[in-house]
This record gives structure tokens, C-alpha cells and sequence, in this order.
């Protein structure tokens, strides 16, 4: 990939097809309007990115209409910000944003009102008090279902953080060497992201060294690396609201014979799932197909160790962890458009711990590949 040509955008249009999209699903619902917060839905359908707070910051839609709401000295902030073309209605300190909502509800409050499932819960309770509950209903489903599919924008966006993040690997590989500390590595990941070209650096970062491996999400300690440890790094970034995150687990020098058998066992696990994400399948028979490799050498089953302790993946795109969910018992079928990520992972408890995480993308004709994976237990990125 070359790092100097032009990176994918979300535009204005794209984001205003989403918002009829939602606005037919509300009038095919009889729903009165969806009330989203300072959450992703707001920034995916309206494109204002705006900070979770004690303060109901949002927008009102409605199957004609979109309303932004926010207190009033905001007022001029949020209208600094990128968003789509909508009136701003503001609620001053001594005043209700729960009663503000109601008034600007058609037919003067009339009709049920859904809500945006990343709503806090105080911003629920006190919608409660002005509409009862009988008229507030879950929006989660309507919401999550419009996002589930990503566009080929949205695509293109994710597979360019995707490059961003494995250079960023494949950077941190050529740096480690006796000493370093788990900190230092971090930050110069974080770094790498930058000089990539992601502003904001690194979305999180995990680096893990040895025994510490074995813990899914790291240790709490700067660990320093040793000849020979296992290295873990787990790390994403951000690009205008879109994530990537892949982790690579390998080790500097030859690897014993141990960590070689455990290292191929988890890769056939990965490709086990990429071969079972097929149009059609349910979700949870990738993380099935998983569970059925480790079974076959003796590891597990269900969530026993040594084994696979969590879901086999996650979904992806302006949340880290979103739908669809590659755990078992899933239903939900795999359709194109759909992202997540692939990531059996193998712990053996006080010894170390191997994940290897891609993801997949799901085309009109199958799975694809985001990032090639990892090419051996010494070599992190093909």
C-alpha cells in the first residue's frame, strides 16, 4: 500500500442515504421519531462527533425530519461542526432536555419514541418521567441492523487503517531486542500510527511479553523482554471514525518445538474460520469451527484450558467491538458487507498465550481477508 495516496472519506452523501434509510424504517415502524446520543450511531448517520457527557447532546429523528438537540451555551459549538444541514433545538441548565425532546416529537409528543441503544441510563430515566415507558422503545435493533452491512467506502476505509496498523507491526517487530520494555514499545507503536498517518495515534495498544502473553488482554506491570520470551502486540488505530486492530503473537529467535506446535494449531484455527465464513452461515458456526480444531488436538472443549477462553471474533467498523458477534449460539447469517474480526485464541495458563487476529470482510461471492496473516512464528506480518 502506498501511504501517500489519499485516504478514503465517509461523504456528506453517503451519510444522507443512511439517514433515509432510517427514516423509511421509522415510518414503516409507526414510530414516531429515534432520539440518538452522543454515541457512533450520531457521528454514522449525521457525521457531528461529539463527546459523551453529563449533558444530553444529540439529534432527533424523525421519518421527516432531523433535529439536533444540545444545551444552549453549546449551541455555537455544535454549529462549528461537521454535520448534515438540521435545526438546532437548546434546553438551558434549569430546563428538561427530556421535555424538549417530547415538544419536538410530531403531532406536538405524540407517538412512541425510540431510543439510541448507547443512550446512558440517566438520559432513559429521565425520558421516562415526560413520555412513561409504555411510549420508549429499544432502537438498538433498528439502529445496529442499518449498520451491520458496511458500504464499499466504509470497506475501503477500514482496509486502509488495516495497512496503517500491520506496517505499525511490522515496524515494532524490527525494534524489539533484549530489555526493551513493554511501555517503550507502546509508544513507539503509537508513534509509528502518526508518522502513518493516523492523528490520533494509536486507538489502544497491547504489548505482552512472555508469560504475560497468556492473559487475553495483558498485564497491569511494564514487563521488559528477554531472549526468548513470547511477544504478544495487539493494536489498532482510528481514521475518520473507522478502526483497525490486529494482534500478531511470535518470538524473536528460533522458536522451541512447543511454541511451534501451539502457534500452528492456533493458525489452523484462523483459517478454520475464514473457510467456514460462508454466505449463509451463522455466526456461530465459525466460532464451531474454531473449537472444533482445538478439540482435535486435545485442547479445550467449550471454554476449558488450555484452549480458547472467549468468542472467536468480534464485528468492526466505528465501534472496536460491534455486531455481528462470532460466538456460539449466533444466529444472525453472514451477508455481504458484514466485518469482523477472526482471533481463536489459545491460552495455556502461566506458560503464554497465542492470538492471531485478522479480519474478514464479507463479499457478493465470500470471505476476503483484510490483512494477509501472519506468515510464521517468526515472521508476524507475510
Amino acid at each position: 500500500m502506498s501511504w501517500s495516496h489519499p485516504v478514503p472519506q465517509i461523504t456528506d452523501d453517503e451519510r444522507r442515504e443512511r439517514l433515509s434509510r432510517l427514516q423509511a424504517k421509522l415510518a414503516e415502524s409507526s414510530l414516531g421519531g429515534l432520539l440518538l446520543g452522543s454515541t457512533e450511531s450520531l457521528r454514522y448517520f449525521t457525521g457531528l462527533d461529539w463527546h459523551r457527557s453529563e449533558r444530553l447532546v444529540g439529534a432527533l429523528v424523525t421519518p421527516n425530519s432531523v433535529t439536533y438537540i444540545a444545551p444552549g451555551f453549546e449551541e455555537s459549538r455544535v454549529e462549528s461542526l461537521p454535520h448534515l444541514p438540521g435545526e438546532i433545538a437548546v434546553w438551558q441548565e434549569d430546563e428538561s432536555s427530556a421535555a424538549l425532546v417530547a415538544a419536538l416529537m410530531p403531532s406536538n409528543g405524540g407517538g412512541r419514541l425510540a431510543l439510541d441503544d448507547a443512550l446512558p441510563l440517566f438520559v432513559y430515566h429521565q425520558l421516562a418521567g415526560v413520555f412513561g415507558q409504555d411510549r420508549l422503545v429499544d432502537g438498538g435493533r433498528l439502529v445496529r441492523d442499518l449498520r451491520l452491512r458496511k458500504s464499499k467506502a466504509e470497506i475501503a476505509l477500514i482496509e486502509y487503517a488495516m495497512g496503517l496498523t500491520l506496517e505499525a507491526h511490522r515496524r515494532a517487530h524490527a525494534m524489539i531486542r533484549p530489555g526493551v520494555k513493554a511501555s517503550e514499545v507502546v509508544r513507539y507503536i503509537d508513534e509509528q500510527h502518526r508518522a502513518l498517518g493516523a492523528a490520533g495515534g494509536s486507538s489502544f495498544c497491547i504489548v505482552s511479553f512472555g508469560v504475560a502473553t497468556s492473559l487475553p488482554h495483558g498485564a497491569d506491570d511494564d514487563q521488559a523482554y528477554q531472549p526468548g520470551d513470547v511477544v504478544l502486540v495487539d493494536t489498532g488505530c482510528r481514521l475518520d471514525g473507522y478502526h483497525s486492530d490486529l494482534t500478531r503473537t511470535y518470538v524473536m529467535e528460533e522458536p522451541t518445538k512447543e511454541f511451534a506446535a501451539a502457534w500452528a494449531i492456533e493458525r489452523e484455527a484462523e483459517q478454520a474460520v475464514f473457510e467456514a465464513a460462508r454466505l449463509g452461515a451463522t455466526c456461530g458456526s465459525l466460532d464451531d469451527a474454531a473449537r472444533k480444531v482445538l478439540a482435535g488436538h486435545g485442547l479445550g472443549p467449550d471454554y476449558r484450558l488450555p484452549g480458547l477462553p472467549h468468542r472467536a471474533g468480534h464485528g468492526l467498523g466505528m465501534e472496536i467491538h460491534e455486531e455481528p458477534y462470532i460466538v456460539r449460539g449466533n444466529a444472525t447469517v453472514l451477508e455481504p458487507g458484514m466485518c469482523f474480526s477472526n482471533e481463536p485464541m489459545i491460552v495455556y495458563p502461566g506458560r503464554f498465550g497465542i492470538r492471531l487476529e485478522d479480519h474478514i470482510h464479507m463479499t457478493e461471492t465470500g470471505p476476503e481477508w483484510f490483512t494477509e496473516p501472519a506468515k510464521s512464528p517468526t515472521e508476524p506480518v507475510a
